[in-house]
């Protein structure tokens, strides 16, 4: 059956970063993801996850100039001692937090570079972080990004993606398959979660065309939900999604579930 995590990123913005997790609570979640721990120490976000008994589903590594438009850079050459860095880095938080899946973000492709240089660079680094996790038993996601919200993104299809982590032939590398992003680039979910269920390492989820909340738009996920379970991925799914009008008010379909 299906569970969920709050994205504590995108859920619950009424109140300040620090106070979602008692939001997430007081809603029935179990667990919790969200795109960056850095900004705080990572005990003081551990204490958080103690005190609500809450599970660290996930975090993204640091990405870079985030308001600069960078989104990550492990697929971007030259900048491999910074991912290296970038590791370090989200290792200790990852061991602080007890997480066991952790994002690394491609990047926007450098037009100075060709696809295979992109791609070398990409391989490189990523069995060189999934080396490091797997001493932790750490899971190293790979998530591709609609082009409409990400132009230039280095991976942008899942098919695609999987295809890199066979390349990148490391067992602790998986894919990040977010439903949201999936249905924008590639369409037939229902064959798509099932041909890639052996690669998957979670789930995330979004109406489209919006980005709201998973009770509208045009993917029927309690049918998706049940695909899930027949494909046999029983891990969190990460509600990474805007609320129309206030998260409380719109988390009435996850009731059921939680």
């Amino acid at each position: 059956m299906a569970k969920f995590a709050a994205n504590l990123t995108m859920l619950f913005t009424e109140v300040p970063f620090l106070e979602r997790f008692e939001q997430a609570h007081q809603a029935g979640f179990k667990a919790v993801e969200y795109l960056f721990p850095y900004d705080y120490d990572a005990k003081v976000l551990a204490n958080k996850l103690e005190k609500y008994d809450f599970e660290q589903a996930l975090f993204n590594m640091p990405p870079g100039n985030w308001d600069a438009g960078e989104r990550g850079f492990a697929a971007i050459p030259g900048r491999e001692n910074e991912f290296q860095t970038s590791v370090e880095t989200a290792l200790i938080y990852a061991l602080t937090l007890n997480c066991k899946k952790v994002h690394a973000m491609s990047g926007i492709v450098d037009n100075n570079f060709n696809h295979q240089q992109h791609t070398d660079t990409f391989i490189k680094n990523i069995r060189f972080a999934a080396d490091v996790f797997a001493k932790h038993g750490i899971e190293l996601m790979i998530e591709p990004l609609n082009s409409r919200d990400v132009p230039g993104y280095f991976i942008s299809h899942q098919r695609d993606a999987v295809e890199l982590i066979k390349l990148v032939d490391r067992p602790n590398v998986k894919l990040q398959l977010d439903l949201y992003h999936a249905q924008i680039m590639d369409g037939d979910l229902s064959v798509l979660i099932s041909d890639l269920a052996d690669y998957t390492g979670h789930i995330q989820i979004a109406s489209v065309p919006e980005r709201h909340e998973p009770n509208e738009g045009e993917l029927n996920y309690p049918h998706l939900f049940n695909v899930l379970d027949k494909s046999g991925y029983n891990g969190w799914i990460g509600c990474e999604y805007n609320p129309k009008t206030n998260t409380v008010d719109g988390l009435v379909w996850v009731k059921p579930y939680i």
